[in-house]
């Protein structure tokens, strides 16, 4: 009689019974699922070695990529929705990949370069003005060989590894577009943080750009800087208001739609303007469906945390990162909603 000497066939139950863990952990570990400690991982891969596991296995050690997201003023609310974009990222990642969120109280040049500076990680993803101060921080964390992304608003030729975000001047062309076939010719009136964030200064150059091209009896008569704060730009559109008491749209590049809408409601304007904001947010959804604001151009967070992270995986070489290749050049599209395609869900 000829005995069967062929060895019995490793499962992965063998594995997690030799490394002590369950079946549904080993298969994490060998499919690269992610959500298991390193040291469980090891375990996992030295069981499946030692009883010879006839799979090919992932490498023994992933390099732990550590990226600090560098975010201003939580309160705003699309930096809000860029902390809830990368939570949710972190959560999807594999455990060498850790994002560490720092948020400031406040976007001057000297509190962002600070942070930069003093940030313990490998790379950074920073939303910041264009500033020497920023851009010397840039420079000196990429001279120590820590990419830097910038997002929403570019540091253009800066030492930065790349930009994640849409573009600002198509945004504002795109505003200026349907602002002249929305309202009649008249004085425009625009509201930004202030003009040394790229992304402000884009849109508000793409906006006049188009007028200037095909918006024959559009002026805009005067830029409001109102630094994204709700009351303080209200107070300031007020006196643009009674200064141009026929001005027949508003424009907000930035942050404070609520301050856009409480001044509109004081009743300065001679009838209601045609008003175009940015950002899909609960408070832009309900002046939507309310009739208070005609457009909102939404710059699609979750896409450009996305990217961001994709950018500085595939720097660091990482196993598993959506491929993306340099020049990483940002394809994040903008999305007009108007009270007739709005979703069905408020925004978080």
């Amino acid at each position: 009689m000829i005995k069967n000497t062929k060895s019995p066939r490793i499962t992965l139950h063998d594995v997690a019974r030799l490394a002590g863990v369950g079946s549904a952990t080993v298969d994490r570990v060998i499919n690269e699922r992610g959500n298991v400690s390193d040291d469980v991982r090891q375990q996992v891969l030295k069981a499946a070695r030692d009883l010879g596991l006839k799979r090919l296995l992932p490498d023994s050690h992933h390099r732990m990529v550590r990226i600090n997201v560098i975010l201003a003023r939580p309160e705003l609310p699309l930096i809000h929705r860029m902390g809830i974009e990368f939570r949710r990222l972190s959560h999807r990642l594999d455990h060498s990949v850790s994002i560490h969120r720092t948020t400031l109280e406040d976007e001057n040049p000297t509190t962002i370069a600070e942070a930069l500076l003093r940030s313990p990680c490998d790379a950074a993803v920073v939303y910041a003005q264009d500033h020497p101060l920023i851009r010397d921080a840039i420079a000196e964390l990429a001279a120590r060989e820590r990419p830097v992304v910038t997002m929403i608003s570019d540091l253009p030729g800066s030492a930065r590894l790349a930009y994640a975000g849409t573009d600002h001047i198509k945004a504002g062309r795109s505003a200026g577009y349907f602002l002249s076939r929305m309202a009649r010719p008249g004085p425009v009136i625009v509201l930004c943080n202030h003009l040394g964030f790229q992304s402000h200064a884009d849109r508000v150059r793409g906006l006049t750009d188009n007028l200037a091209s095909f918006g024959q009896g559009f002026d805009v008569v005067r830029i409001v800087e109102g630094g994204d704060d709700a009351v303080r730009s209200e107070v300031r559109l007020k006196d643009a208001f009674r200064a141009h008491p026929d001005a027949v749209a508003v424009y907000n590049v930035g942050a404070a739609n609520r301050g856009v809408v409480a001044a509109i409601r004081a009743g300065l304007l001679s009838q209601p303007p045609v008003f175009i904001g940015h950002e899909l947010t609960a408070f832009t959804w309900e002046s939507l469906r309310a009739g208070l604001m005609t457009l909102t151009i939404d710059q699609s967070p979750e896409l450009q945390a996305q990217f961001a992270i994709d950018v500085v995986l595939n720097h660091f070489n990482f196993a598993g990162a959506t491929h993306v290749a340099p020049p990483y050049a940002s394809t994040v599209p903008i999305v007009l909603y108007g009270p007739e395609n709005l979703p069905d869900k408020v925004p978080d």
